[in-house]
């Protein structure tokens, strides 16, 4: 995997929650039927930070997991 800049990780870090805030204001700001068009953007933003969120917890968890067997073994 390539590297990236300093400025491309801080843009997607934010990502994810302008998706959310743009579908947030998509909500509010229309009217009627035309609310719908701003639900994707929406449900889009908290699946991608659920995701991340469970990715964390998983490798934060491996890593527990390597310590402890590393430290049982010595």
């Amino acid at each position: 995997m390539a590297s990236r800049s300093p400025l491309s990780r801080d843009l997607l870090a934010l990502a994810t929650p302008l998706l959310i805030v743009l579908g947030l204001v998509g909500l509010v700001l229309r009217q009627g039927s035309d609310r719908l068009q701003a639900v994707p953007a929406l449900v889009i933003g908290v699946a991608l930070l659920v995701q991340s969120a469970w990715s964390r917890r998983r490798r934060r968890r491996a890593l527990l997991n390597a310590l402890q067997d590393q430290r049982g073994q010595c």
